[in-house]
């Protein structure tokens, strides 16, 4: 039998490493974060569990892979748990005998397209919403998909066996699958097809890991919607049933109950950068809203007549698109919870209406109900009881999800899906299926090696279940009286109160993770939103520290926004890591992104971030341009830091292009400082605020109104840091700002005159996050790359407010080679369209993704929009690639050794300086280290207590030695080179007291061997 595994050995490491390389991990706390599934579990069911962290987590590419995986499981007996989106509740990859996580979310590529059969065949890993979206390209859909299509992968559906959008007409999950192939345990790769599927249906990964699957398609039609309110649910039972019964080609059917309807109701507004954003919400009325969704094209006249001869309403068309702007979006309502105690039931349809009174009469609590319809006449009904996770009660108040599913199987129903936590029940769900299943799993995987205790069940939980039961009624009367009202939230451990609310908020449903660059660009659950905000709960309850990793990985979010906009519970993540970037650098002195040290020294000794001399700040602008900038004006252009010292282009085309429309600028010059973001996002937020005092005021002297920028980073800035941050302090604000292709969009009629020179090639437009998502600027970009004449526009697949991400800034100084994956995965999209260039508005992702050009060979040319635009204008803007790659390279080399392991180099290095400036009498204290026996020993544990105190004395002697050191290891402009002396120094101060830890463990025993050998 498969072995209880919570560590592997360090033979069976080395042996898994042997085969998977970087794609296996054994760190303890990333181990963590697969631990669980959406589900919150009451404390009395997790103790229940017991210890469900795998042993090590495996990413897996292909078929192979899952057999050399299997191999290596059948040898030492060690359970294998596949997991994907980890999207379900019901216990489906809950490792409680540890072992190795499977991680599937790798086999996503869509294989084939069979348009002549209507069948697609896709790696079972794939999300539902990609596929539908490239299947939408060539005018293909899906049949069905289940409501959490942004994180459910193909092969998820089809091992929980689902109802989802589309069942009314194309039924369960299964029912659109055509064949499944799977590795089994015992390394055998087979196709399922027919009645072969049975074995899979439902199966959970306990039979082995799917890696394809072919599904049936059909042609893309626009949808339509109508949307009904009902009284009561009997009303809303017999509409439901004269559908069916006059055969209304209705393609799916979905409602919610009134409790449900009230909490939409009652949502609050999003946010952005903290401030509301107003929507065009309808107010629901507080009744059964039923939402019927058809093809445009088919005859659904008879709808309205049933609608009304059973007591319903039409609503309103506003009501209509809003509830199919929500389909994806059902756990929104958590929002208010923050947790949910579920039940998902199956019930026939002719017994809907006595279902819902009986909850209504049984349950006091509130029950919010969402259900789906599938064509057989079973109706699927989510329900969710509103609670909170953090209270005693929540233990007593969840039995009444058992209440409601005796409620359904006293109807005639069901649960919904068995899974570790309701194993027995898996013969009411499964029914016949489950032998043919428990044969081919007795056949294939004797020692139940593949996700053991997931069908079967672990028997304290499944004796607790059975007794909650068994006892219902009791259980009931108890559960009933254990509501807690409205939850309120205060600060916790330092951890700010609205963060708090938002962690216990999050319905780890993944919508934030398969598009989050942070999380493709390493792979690992940990940097995800969705792990974020399981980790703060986790560290709230006492099980997880705050260490310099995890600071590390909330500083590593690239601040890009494509997880606010994901979210389907609107929580505000951007800001929420904002936030913690105050507390965690700001508050707790903790380590910040090392090379932001050093820039924060050159930001406030000469301006800018890339260690250029202010006085070179204004060389950029050309001759013939200076006569044409006014010593004052309404309108300033601010170039910012890249555009003044790496790409040039970019100022001068931008200066060049807004003096020919017409408009009348200033500029700062010598007096223009960086605009400060880089500090604000590495937690250094008294050099941004003394940043932006000075260009306030300066910019202030000038009279300026507008500021124009050319960097999206320094748009947002003024836009709203700057704006928010005076408020705050109390300063004189009264500033717009715009980015330069909003000026020149509306300057296009001058300007159409002067393009002189066609570009003839395929051009893409990247979307800057940062006047992106953070400022909804999307279409003056591409409508000034379409004035230009020969110029064929053609979208990437993410665009606009789903853009991906170029990984610059804060990925690119963090981890230049994950940034490299992020970058590289958008130039990709710009080579499937065929684009001859992507151009970009920002000049830091011009960087970010030249550099990643030039690693990976891509044959995409990355340039500026308004260099572009310009050379069709006919003027001579130089090409700039190669300054931003030389430029980057002191970066790169700098961020290279400011890793632990090479300032330990460094440090090992300076021994002979560093031992010569320590007191005498510590040296001669060294020196017994040579002569007595034991001495070393001794010294370890001294080493973590001596260094702190020591260096401060150390390092101002070692200081011109470490210059020299450092000089050899990074190559430096001469600029660069000269100043050195004033910003090292302040850099290393602030970096060592947390860099300190990091070095020491793997100096002492180098500085031990030195002080035997050579000292």
């Amino acid at each position: 039998m498969a072995k209880n595994t919570a560590n592997l050995t360090s033979s069976q490491e080395e042996e898994l490493g042997g085969i998977f390389g970087d794609r296996v991990n054994f760190s303890k706390r990333e181990r963590h974060f697969y631990c669980h599934d959406v589900g919150a579990l009451p404390s009395m069911a997790k103790m229940m569990l017991g210890n469900t962290d795998p042993a090590a987590i495996v990413k897996l590419r292909t078929e192979d892979d899952i057999v050399k995986l299997m191999a290596f499981a059948r040898k030492h007996s060690i359970p294998v748990v596949p997991r994907a989106g980890a999207s379900s509740g019901y216990g489906g990859v809950i490792p409680t005998k540890g072992g190795i996580i499977a991680d599937v979310n790798l086999l996503n590529d869509i294989i084939s397209i069979d348009a002549e059969n209507m069948t697609v065949t896709v790696g079972a890993g794939i999300v539902w919403e990609r596929l539908e979206r490239k299947l939408n390209e060539k005018d293909l859909s899906v049949c069905a998909m289940p409501s959490s299509a942004p994180a459910a992968t193909v092969g998820g559906w089809l091992v929980q066996n689902g109802i989802g959008y589309g069942s009314y007409e194309y039924g369960w999950s299964q029912d659109t699958m055509v064949s499944a192939r799977a590795v089994l345990p015992n390394g055998e790769v087979r196709d399922f097809t027919g009645s072969e599927m049975d074995s899979l249906i439902g199966s959970m990964g306990t039979v082995g890991i799917i890696t394809q699957i072919t599904l049936k398609i059909r042609n893309l039609e626009d949808t339509a919607s109508i949307s009904a309110e009902f009284a009561d649910s009997e009303s809303l039972q017999k509409a439901l049933q004269a559908v069916a019964a006059e055969k209304v080609p209705l393609w799916s059917i979905s409602f919610i109950n009134p409790d449900w309807a009230g909490m939409k109701n009652e949502m609050p507004f999003s946010t952005h950068h903290g401030e509301p954003v107003v929507e065009d919400r309808p107010e629901l009325p507080k009744s059964y809203i039923c939402n019927f969704i058809y093809p445009e094209s088919r005859d659904v006249s008879a709808l309205e007549n049933i609608i009304t001869s059973n007591g319903g309403k039409i609503l309103s068309e506003e009501i209509s698109k809003h509830e199919a702007g929500e389909w994806f979006r059902s756990m929104k309502v958590k929002r208010l919870g923050p947790s949910f105690i579920p039940a998902e039931i199956i019930v026939p349809v002719d017994k809907v209406g006595k279902v819902f009174n009986e909850i209504k009469a049984k349950v006091d609590l509130p029950v919010l109900i969402e259900g789906m319809v599938e064509k057989n006449g079973n109706v699927i009904l989510l329900c969710f009881i509103p609670h909170s996770e953090r209270s005693f009660k929540f233990n007593l108040a969840f039995t009444l999800g058992i209440s409601i599913i005796k409620i359904a199987e006293e109807n005639g129903g069901r649960i919904y899906a068995s899974g570790l936590y309701f194993a027995k029940e898996a013969e009411k769900v499964y029914g016949d299926r489950l032998k043919k299943m428990l044969a081919l799993k007795q056949q294939v995987d004797p020692d139940d090696i593949m996700n053991p205790e997931t069908i079967s069940g672990k028997g304290i939980l499944k004796a607790g279940i059975s007794m909650s039961k068994a006892f219902e009624p009791i259980m009931r009367f108890v559960g009933n009286r254990s509501g807690v009202g409205e939850e309120t939230f205060r600060k916790q451990k330092d951890i700010p109160a609205d963060i708090v609310s938002h962690a216990y908020t999050c319905a780890q449903c993944g919508y934030c993770v398969e598009e989050c660059d942070q999380y493709y660009g390493r792979g690992w659950e940990s940097q995800s939103p969705r792990g974020k905000w399981f980790f703060i709960k986790e560290y709230l309850a006492g099980r997880d520290k705050m260490t310099q990793e995890q600071v590390d990985t909330f500083l590593a979010c690239t601040t890009c926004e494509l997880c606010d906009h994901r979210c389907q519970l609107d929580l505000p993540i951007n800001d929420s890591w904002m936030t913690m970037r105050e507390e965690l650098v700001v508050e707790r002195g903790m380590m910040t992104i090392p090379p932001f040290e050093i820039m924060a020294s050159s930001l406030l000794k000469e301006r800018n971030i890339w260690g250029e001399y202010l006085k070179n700040r204004e060389e950029w602008m050309p001759e013939d341009l200076k006569p044409k900038i006014k010593d004052k004006a309404e309108y300033a252009y601010f170039a910012g830091c890249t555009a003044s010292f790496v790409e040039k282009d970019i100022a001068e085309a931008s200066v060049r292009l807004l003096t020919d429309a017409g408009m009348e600028i200033t500029y700062l010059g010598k007096e223009e400082s960086c605009c400060g973001i880089p500090m604000l996002a590495a937690g250094k937020w008294d050099v941004f605020e003394k940043i932006m005092r000075m260009n306030i005021e300066n910019m202030r002297k000038k009279g300026v109104k507008t500021v124009i920028t050319s960097c999206p980073a320094c748009w947002l800035v003024w836009d709203t840091f700057y704006r928010q941050w005076a408020e705050k302090l109390g300063i004189e604000y009264d500033f717009e700002a715009k980015h330069y292709s909003q000026v020149l969009q509306d300057k296009l009629d001058v300007l159409s005159e002067k393009f002189v020179e066609p570009l003839d090639r395929v051009v893409t437009v990247h979307d800057a996050c940062h006047m992106g998502r953070a400022g909804g600027i999307y279409e003056p970009p591409r409508d000034l790359i379409k004035a230009v004449p020969g110029v064929e526009l053609r979208e990437m697949e993410h665009n606009r407010a789903e853009g991906h991400c170029c990984g610059s800034v804060l990925t690119l100084v963090a981890d230049p080679d994950v940034a490299g994956v992020v970058g590289n995965m958008r130039l990709k999209e710009a080579e499937d369209i065929g684009a001859d260039i992507m151009v970009a508005a920002c000049p830091c992702c011009q960087v970010q993704l030249r550099i990643a050009a030039e690693k990976s060979g891509s044959p995409v040319d990355v340039q500026d929009l308004s260099a572009t635009v310009a050379r069709s204008m006919g003027y001579d803007i130089p090409d700039t690639t190669n300054a931003a790659l030389t430029a980057w390279i002191t970066f790169d080399q700098m961020i290279h050794l400011l890793k632990p392991e090479n300032m330990t180099d460094l440090m090992v290095e300076l021994l002979p300086q560093m031992m010569a400036a320590m007191p005498a009498p510590l040296r001669g204290m060294m020196k017994m280290v040579k002569y007595v026996p034991g001495m070393d020993l001794m010294m370890k544990p001294m080493m973590p207590v001596m260094m702190p105190m020591l260096l401060p004395g150390i390092m101002p002697k070692v200081m011109p030695d470490m210059l020299e050191a450092v000089g050899r290891r990074v190559q430096m402009s001469d600029d660069l080179r000269e100043q050195m002396p004033d910003l090292m120094p302040k850099s290393m101060e602030n970096l060592m007291p947390n860099m300190l830890p990091q070095i020491i463990p793997l100096l002492t025993p180098r500085m031990i061997e030195y002080i035997k050998t050579e000292f």
